[in-house]
């Protein structure tokens, strides 16, 4: 079987989000496969997409602040800046980070590890909806 669908996030502050539920549940057809993959593409240049740990939001906080520290948005040698300081910023964070995921399904569930959650980083302070392409392909 395949299915692909666009699926819908909301507006979400600069951060680190937790969107394992949002995702699952906007895929309503996985519950049919038993095994298979699952593979996510965010449409936008400026926010990313990685898995990484679901139970502590202090992890989340502690990666923005360490992107933020990192990457911060007045280096006098950007020149992309007509968006905005934070804009360029986040077309590094959004390539460091990658803005695709391949995840394993199996028996109608993602195959994930305990305390693995999808993530989605918003590197903008206004980066509004963001739309996520998601393939499923399996039996």
């Amino acid at each position: 079987m395949w299915h692909r669908e666009t699926l819908s996030l909301k507006a979400r502050s600069r951060g680190f989000h937790l969107i394992t539920d949002e995702i699952v549940s906007g895929l309503a057809p996985m519950q049919e496969i038993t095994t298979g993959l699952l593979h996510l593409q965010l449409l936008h240049t400026s926010a990313s997409l990685t898995l990484n740990e679901n139970a502590d939001p202090d992890v989340r906080h502690d990666m923005e602040a360490f992107l933020r520290d990192r990457i911060p948005g007045d280096l006098p040698y950007f020149r992309h800046t007509m968006e905005g300081p934070d804009d360029m910023p986040a077309h590094i964070k959004a390539s460091l980070l990658g803005t695709q995921l391949t995840l394993a399904v199996e028996r109608g569930r993602l195959a994930t590890g305990t305390w693995q959650g999808i993530w989605l980083g918003e590197h903008r302070e206004q980066g509004g909806s963001r739309r996520v392409l998601a393939t499923l392909q399996g039996e």
